[in-house]
């Protein structure tokens, strides 16, 4: 379905904004995604239904149930009162999402302004954008046909603000001679205010957006709120909220169409891998390196296919960035399905850095072992995940749980070295592991404030025949002692000891209080264990 459109061209303003509205968007992903429900050819009308406060409720209905009555919020009963032979299933907000979010992306071809508004339509920001596709209409008539065509039911709208395209596209009416009285036949509910303030502009004889506009702003402030003059401007395009894009803009971009859609992964692979090489060059002339890629395969139908990789050190190595592209498809749980065709590929920079020349070894221009690793370390990433491949980072902080933090290893630049603790062949001085959070332990001393002799964890007895300390770690000042719970890093004073028991089995426990002054009788923790 196609709403009247303005024409782009007689609008007043530069900035022109093209809205997307998919009035069943729910039930329309359903049928693109499982065509199997509707296999037996059937035209009963679908809902989709979740559980609100006990009842089953109507989430979303087709364009056959908008007809019959149906709406949402209904209840079921309700519904199937009015069509017995309903098709019912379950609503799944969060795929609805996933599914807005790559329409948004594949609306990246048209601008690379584009951002969700709602959870049922896109706004784009088309300015300047027009003339490659013949003008802001056909742009316009582009995409809504490229998604009709999917499957999905459409309306769309351009003005000069995203507001007014929002509410345009959402409440259709008869032509109008321009876009100024387009917006002023609206109705007030296109104000999209809260509450019942849409009933109480009615009631007060306020019908339509002109109504509100023939009123001083000051009245109208005074008896409905600053919010309904801020979104009446808005509407007019006296002000509005600059648009937002899903996507930031990136450091490099670069686009490659297909006057026939491409029909192989693997060939759309090897056009990537050309593209991988020219950004390299301009990311050479710029002295920098990518440090975050993404190539998006845009499907003839509308959909996008975004693949995003991230290397620890900055790369502009086209065989580099398409190893890791490779790795990438091959862990998606759900293979890249070209379908009719890409029509169009896209490799962005999302991230790039500073990337200084290097001198290969005289013997054989080896790579750098710092580059090794960050490429095995990329490798490993992609295939495990982002999360779980992690590096620790020195912290400054002389808490012992504090002193590092865990990273994904390719967020950040291979760590500087870490200090050296004592001279080479002393013991260490902190543990291999450490306990999160620290275990409690009973301890037996000749004094309390004195050395541990025995300790009993997990049940089991420790005779402790070897022991070094104390080593005093006090709280950091800036953060209060009052409120300590046990095992608190920051609430009490530690007095550490290094420990060996009778068979030889090396722990690192604490003390937590100063006896007499901070606590009591102070308790004690193993903190960790040593080789």
């Amino acid at each position: 379905m196609n709403a009247m459109m303005m024409d782009s061209e007689a609008t007043t303003g530069p900035r022109r904004y093209l809205a997307l509205f998919f009035p069943f968007l729910p039930v329309d992903r359903l049928r693109i995604m499982q065509p199997g429900l509707w296999a037996d050819g059937g035209d009963e009308p679908a809902v989709l239904v979740e559980a609100v406060r006990g009842a089953m409720r109507l989430a979303a209905v087709d364009a056959e149930g908008l007809t019959i009555g149906l709406t949402p919020g209904m209840t079921l009963a309700d519904a199937r009162a009015r069509e017995l032979g309903l098709r019912v299933f379950d609503a799944d907000p969060h795929a609805d999402q996933d599914w807005l979010e790559r329409l948004c992306d594949g609306c990246t071809r048209y601008t690379p302004s584009a951002a969700p508004d709602g959870a049922d339509g896109l706004i784009l920001d088309i300015s300047g954008c027009g003339h490659l596709w013949g003008g802001n209409e056909a742009l316009a008539a582009d995409a809504a046909g490229r998604l009709e065509r999917h499957g999905l039911h459409v309306r769309h709208a351009i003005a000069g603000s995203p507001e007014a395209a929002h509410a345009l596209a959402r409440f259709p009416g008869p032509p109008a001679r321009d876009e100024d009285a387009a917006v002023r036949r609206l109705p007030v509910e296109a104000l999209g205010l809260e509450g019942d303030n849409a009933v109480a502009l009615r009631r007060a004889g306020l019908r339509t957006v002109g109504d509100l506009a023939a009123r001083p702003a000051a009245a109208l402030a005074a008896r409905f709120g600053e919010e309904a003059v801020e979104a009446l401007h808005a509407l007019l395009g006296l002000g509005h909220r600059p648009l937002s894009p899903r996507r930031p803009r990136p450091a490099v971009r670069i686009d490659r169409r297909f006057a026939e859609p491409l029909g192989s992964t693997a060939y759309a692979l090897k056009i990537l891998e050309e593209m991988a090489a020219e950004a390299g060059e301009r990311l050479a002339e710029r002295g920098e390196g990518g440090r975050r890629f993404e190539a998006v395969f845009f499907r003839s139908d509308g959909l996008a296919f975004p693949l995003r990789v991230e290397t620890s050190l900055p790369v502009r190595d086209a065989p580099a960035i398409l190893r890791l592209m490779r790795e990438r498809i091959d862990a998606l749980s759900d293979p890249i399905d070209p379908g009719f065709g890409f029509d169009m590929l896209r490799l962005t920079v999302l991230r790039a850095e500073r990337l200084a020349p290097t001198q290969l070894a005289l013997e054989g221009g080896e790579a750098r072992r710092d580059d090794t690793i960050a490429a095995l370390v990329d490798r490993l990433s992609i295939r495990a995940g982002r999360a779980h491949i992690q590096r620790l980072m020195p912290c400054d902080s002389h808490v012992p749980e504090q002193a590092q933090l865990a990273l994904p290893a390719v967020q950040s630049r291979l760590p500087a070295s870490w200090e050296a603790a004592g001279a080479p062949g002393d013991p260490p001085v902190r543990p291999l592991h450490l306990f999160d959070p620290p275990q409690p332990i009973e301890v037996v001393a000749q004094v309390p404030d004195g050395p541990p002799h025995r300790f009993r964890w997990h049940r089991a007895l420790h005779d402790i025949v070897r022991f070094e300390g104390p080593e005093r770690i006090a709280p950091e000042w800036w953060h209060a002692k009052d409120g300590a719970t046990e095992g608190d890093s920051i609430g009490l004073t530690r007095d550490y000891y290094r420990v060996e028991d009778a068979r030889g089995r090396r722990y690192w426990i604490f003390r937590h209080g100063l006896y007499g002054t901070e606590a009591t009788h102070p308790d004690w923790y193993v903190h960790g264990l040593f080789a």
